[in-house]
């Protein structure tokens, strides 16, 4: 009969038969417990490094709450905690936006991170069909931090190897539902991960009040409405040019206005010029003072073009002054900022009869938009159709804002491919002014990923009381 085999590499397992194969056993070695307790302190010691580094004011918080507890007892503790209390307090008075900033924004995300994401994130993921099974078990996205605010939730997500943006965005409304919220948009972020927006709360529910006249207006920031996660809504002019397209009723009169009325106190100060073609004769035409005290105005389309083209032609003349000398524009009474107002445009293209009128303001149109940014001219332009046989030069608008939209595929007409899968759904706008008028899905250059926006309602009074403050001074003027 065979013995069992010992050693210190392998063992043989003891069979009595003789003639049965071998069984090798993996050799035993004996830690010593000196080498064990010196690993487990090192992980101990990495843990507590990690946690440290992860949750420093926690830490720091912690370690102060500990020594005055030693050093002092209980009643430095209610003293320390009395204190920080008032800190806190008078933090949240005097600077609500910081505090909102560094103390009550991180809680609450994190609150809402592990409540009502974490807590749910393998089941929704799973049920949703975004987690594929891999080897014999599933593999999950992996949840990275959340930002919440008073309207929507920011989920940075990790994305499980071979996953795309794409193949969460086709399952946005399961996920929109599984975590209880309104809406859930995909955003991209950089190469394996994206950021899940979910809106829990409709901020452009309500009609926006027309914005104040700012102060101090920054052409590459104008205040002109309100974003869906409640921010201002800040459009840019200085440097782009602007695409705005809608069906009717869809509140490009609103927006067009408060443009000029974010823009109003540098035209006062001569520091920008507006010129206004008013085609339709109704939109523009109300404040017409504004356009003839700071720019022009125009409405006949023999002398929208006209216009157009002389504006081509200082604009040329500025770009041979700056040649050699500058490359970009700055504002100033002498080198205004020139923005080209066209309402309905396609009034002045596609509609226009005349072929070689409407050759010239297309020739003109083309220029301002191929040369302007750069010496400070800005065309923003306007129409309901947005075809491309309707207005060629689509391509040459750099920002696009697409409102109520008639068809599905009139958005990424405007917006470009891929903009409705990215959650602008244009044509699902109310058509109730009420809930409807004003929003719109913004599209930047430099960010492919849509918001949702809605402009504030400037009413017929708030056009009326600019055209005073542009009429008072001229009546101050006349002699009595």
């Amino acid at each position: 009969m065979r013995k069992v085999i010992t050693g210190e590499q392998v063992a043989q397992i003891y069979n009595r038969d003789p003639f049965a194969l071998p069984i090798w056993r993996a050799p035993i070695y004996e830690t010593p417990a000196a080498i064990i307790a010196l690993v487990q302190l090192v992980r101990l010691l990495a843990w507590l490094a990690r946690l440290i580094a992860r949750h420093p004011v926690a830490a720091t918080v912690l370690a102060v709450l500990v020594l005055a507890w030693l050093n002092v007892g209980w009643l430095g503790l209610v003293l320390l905690a009395a204190w920080a209390v008032v800190v806190l307090a008078a933090w949240r008075f005097f600077w609500p936006s910081s505090f909102t900033r560094w103390i009550t924004g991180p809680a609450w995300g994190r609150w809402r991170g592990w409540w009502c994401y974490r807590r749910r994130w393998a089941g929704v993921m799973a049920i949703s069909g975004v987690a594929p099974w891999h080897q014999g078990r599933v593999v999950l996205p992996m949840l990275g931090k959340v930002t919440a605010t008073k309207y929507t939730d920011r989920v940075a997500v990790r994305l499980v190897s071979g996953q795309s943006p794409a193949d969460l965005a086709k399952c946005a409304e399961n996920l929109a539902h599984g975590f209880g919220a309104l809406l859930c948009r995909v955003r991209t972020a950089r190469s394996g991960r994206v950021v899940l927006e979910f809106v829990r709360r409709d901020a452009l529910a309500a009609i926006v009040p027309a914005l104040p006249i700012p102060a101090h207006p920054d052409l590459r920031a104008l205040p002109v409405g309100k974003r869906e996660d409640g921010l201002a809504w800040l459009v840019r002019l200085h440097g782009t040019h602007l695409l705005i397209a809608g069906a009717t009723g869809a509140g490009k009169a609103s927006l067009l206005w408060s443009l000029i009325r974010a823009m109003f106190p540098l035209m006062r100060s001569g520091l920008v010029r507006v010129l206004a073609a008013d085609p339709k004769l109704m939109e523009l035409a109300f404040g017409r003072i504004i356009f003839d005290t700071y720019g022009q105005y125009a409405a006949d389309p023999e002398e929208i073009a006209v216009m157009l083209e002389s504006a081509v032609a200082d604009m040329q003349g500025r770009a041979a002054r700056f040649a050699g000398k500058r490359r970009d524009h700055t504002p100033a009474v002498s080198e205004p900022f020139v923005v080209v107002l066209v309402d309905e445009v396609a009034f002045l293209t596609a509609y226009q009869r005349d072929r070689k009128l409407r050759e010239r303001i297309m020739a003109a149109l083309a220029t301002l938009t191929t040369q302007g940014r750069a010496v400070g001219y800005s065309v923003v332009a306007a129409l309901q159709d947005p075809r491309k046989d309707v207005l060629t030069i689509r391509n040459l608008f750099p920002d696009r804002i697409a409102m109520r939209l008639d068809e599905p595929e009139q958005t990424d007409m405007v917006l470009g491919d891929g903009a409705r899968d990215r959650g602008a759904a244009c044509e699902l706008i109310a058509t109730d002014p009420a809930i409807g008028a004003g929003v719109a899905f913004v599209r930047l250059e430099a960010d492919p990923d849509p918001v949702r926006v809605r402009a504030g309602w400037v009413s017929d009074a708030d056009i009326w009381d600019m055209t005073v403050q542009v009429a008072r001074p001229a009546l101050e003027e006349v002699p009595v």
